[in-house]
């Protein structure tokens, strides 16, 4: 893994960080709320989360059942977010 990558990969999570951010305070602001925000939130944190667990952990150039167990349980702890959050809106 090289410098400039690791590089790129920060400068995404940041732009992302942003993004969560604006969604977050504009959204509420301007009556942007709601499934469409939760389902944008949730698809962001999911691409920051497989960014750190490939690259910042390391993982993207090992075994196939360490990248799978914890990039299982990321989706598996989004799916339960978007379901308790699909719950709530009945």
């Amino acid at each position: 893994m090289n410098t400039r990558h690791l590089n790129t990969v920060w400068v995404v999570l940041m732009l992302a960080t942003l993004a969560t951010l604006g969604i977050g305070e504009f959204g509420a602001r301007f009556g942007l709320a709601g499934p469409l925000a939760m389902a944008a939130l949730l698809a962001i944190c999911f691409v920051k989360g497989r960014l750190v667990v490939l690259d910042f952990m390391g993982l993207r150039g090992v075994k196939f059942f360490w990248r799978g167990l914890l990039l299982g349980w990321l989706l598996l702890v989004s799916a339960l977010i978007a379901i308790a959050y699909w719950i709530a809106l009945k």
